[in-house]
C-alpha cells in the first residue's frame, strides 16, 4: 500500500494534481453555476426568459453593441500604435533595448484601476472632459502593452534568413517588411488582437471611471445585476458575453493555424 501511493507521488502525472483541482474548483464550478443559473428563473425552474429578456430589451442589446465597437476600435489603435513600436524595438542595436523594452512592459505590473485613477487625474490636471474620448484613450492605454509584448516576442524570434533571401531577390524595404515580415508576425497580432478585445469587453471599472458613469459598457450591465441580486440575468449576460469571447478565440486559432500551414503570402 505504502509502495502505490509512493508511486503515485513519484510519478510526473502526480504533480498536475494540485493543478486539476484548482481549475475543477475556480474554473469549472464557476462556468457550472453561470450556465446553471442562466437557464433559471427565480423560482429555480427551466427557462429560456433570460435570454429572451436580453434581446427583447433595447437598451441592453445596444450596450452590448456599443461594447464591441469600442473593443473593436481598441484593438485597432494597439495595433497602430503597438506594432510600429514592437518593430522599432527588435530593430534597435542599442545596449540597453531590453530594459527598453522592460519600460513598455512595466506598466502591466501596476494594477489596472491604479493606471485608471491615474488618468482621471491627469485629465483632471490638464482640464480635459470626461467621456467617451477619454474612454478609448484609457483602453489603449491599459490595453497597448498586451498588444506590443506578443508582436515583439515574435518579431524577435523571426528567423533573419528570410530577409536576407527577399533582399537577394531584389525586393525593397517595403516589399520586405509587407510580404515577409508582417506575414510571419502574424502569430503575435493575434495573439495580442485576444489579449486586448477579450479584456475590453468584459472591463466595466474603466468605463465608469473615465466617463462618470455616463457610458456602460457590457461589463457594467453584467455588474449592476449582479449588484441588484439578479443572479439568473446577469449570468445569462455573462454566457452571452463568453459565447462571444470563445467564437473569436476560435475564429483566431483557425487563422492562426491557416497562417502557420501557409507560410510567407
Amino acid at each position: 500500500m505504502l509502495n502505490s501511493f509512493r508511486n503515485i507521488f513519484n510519478s510526473r502525472k502526480s504533480w498536475t494534481i494540485p493543478y486539476v483541482i484548482f481549475a475543477a474548483i475556480f474554473v469549472v464550478l464557476p462556468l457550472f453555476l453561470i450556465v446553471l443559473y442562466a437557464f433559471m428563473d427565480d423560482a429555480g425552474r427551466f427557462t429560456f426568459g433570460n435570454f429572451t429578456k436580453f434581446f427583447l430589451h433595447p437598451e441592453a442589446v445596444n450596450t452590448f453593441v456599443y461594447s464591441i465597437g469600442v473593443a473593436i476600435v481598441t484593438t485597432v489603435l494597439c495595433i497602430i500604435f503597438g506594432y510600429p513600436a514592437a518593430y522599432i524595438l527588435t530593430r534597435m542595436k542599442m545596449k540597453y533595448a531590453d530594459t527598453i523594452v522592460m519600460l513598455f512592459i512595466l506598466p502591466m505590473w501596476v494594477n489596472i484601476l491604479i493606471r485608471t485613477l491615474a488618468t482621471v487625474a491627469l485629465f483632471d490636471f490638464v482640464s480635459i472632459p470626461l467621456g467617451e474620448e477619454a474612454l478609448i484613450f484609457g483602453m489603449v492605454y491599459n490595453f497597448i502593452p498586451f498588444m506590443i509584448y506578443p508582436i515583439y516576442n515574435t518579431l524577435k524570434k523571426l528567423d533573419s534568413s528570410y530577409i536576407e533571401a527577399a533582399e537577394d531577390l531584389g525586393a525593397t524595404p517595403f516589399q520586405i517588411f509587407y510580404k515577409v515580415i508582417v506575414p510571419l508576425s502574424m502569430p503575435g497580432v493575434v495573439s495580442g488582437i485576444l489579449m486586448v478585445f477579450m479584456p475590453t469587453i468584459s472591463t466595466f471599472a474603466i468605463a465608469e471611471l473615465l466617463t462618470m458613469n455616463n457610458i456602460k459598457l457590457f461589463g457594467t450591465t453584467i455588474q449592476e445585476n449582479i449588484n441588484n441580486s439578479l443572479w439568473n440575468y446577469g449570468a445569462a449576460l455573462s454566457l452571452i458575453m463568453l459565447f462571444l469571447i470563445g467564437a473569436t478565440t476560435l475564429f483566431a486559432s483557425d487563422d492562426k493555424d491557416n497562417d502557420e500551414g501557409g507560410g510567407l503570402w
